[in-house]
């Protein structure tokens, strides 16, 4: 009687499953398939350093130096899928500084042709050793500057430190990431 009862059991609980899926499905339009879009986002890391003062040493001479840059190729944003998918960008920037001078940040994006894109400038707050100063800035690219985002390949770093009395001394860190939206 007990194996009666079970099998009466699952019996029904498959007539129930099969119709709860069959009705999950009859109210889906197959003929809006055409209206479906994924939107995932990929976040990148563009550049990463930590310098300190002998950074702003020039080798040849041994003299200070106030200016001072790094060009990066950003090679995946020739990639096909961020050419004809890409619907925005939101780019962080982070700045970690002990040095006790404000210095100048000018980031660049550049064609292959280095043509200047567009620009993210700020000024990174004045540190002290032993107590950094943060600073962070965001820059968002939206549907109708992104263009200028896949016209772009390279991202020249530039910083200059702004005069002051005193020993420069110090060290700054940063971090770079993208934030990338697609539409498919």
């Amino acid at each position: 009687m007990k194996f009666v009862s079970n099998f009466i059991t699952k019996i029904i609980g498959f007539i129930l499953i099969g119709c709860a899926l069959c009705s999950c499905v009859k109210d889906v339009d197959l003929e809006q398939r055409e209206d479906i879009s994924l939107s995932p986002d990929i976040q990148i890391d563009l550049l990463i350093y930590d310098i300190d003062q002998s950074h702003f040493i020039d080798p040849s001479t041994g003299n200070s130096k106030t200016h001072i840059s790094d060009t990066v190729r950003l090679e995946f944003l020739d990639d096909s899928y961020i050419q004809e998918d890409l619907f925005s960008v939101e780019f962080y920037f982070r700045h970690i500084n002990t040095f006790p001078r404000e210095i100048e940040s000018k980031i660049r994006f550049l064609s292959d042709d280095n043509r200047e894109q567009f620009a993210v400038n700020y000024t990174i707050k004045p540190g002290v050793d032993g107590n950094p100063v943060t600073t962070e800035q965001f820059e968002f690219i939206e549907e109708d500057r992104i263009h200028l985002v896949r016209r772009t390949i390279k991202m020249v770093v530039e910083l200059e430190v702004q005069p002051g009395s005193g020993k420069f001394e110090g060290e700054l860190d940063f971090a770079s990431k993208g934030l990338f939206s697609f539409e498919f």
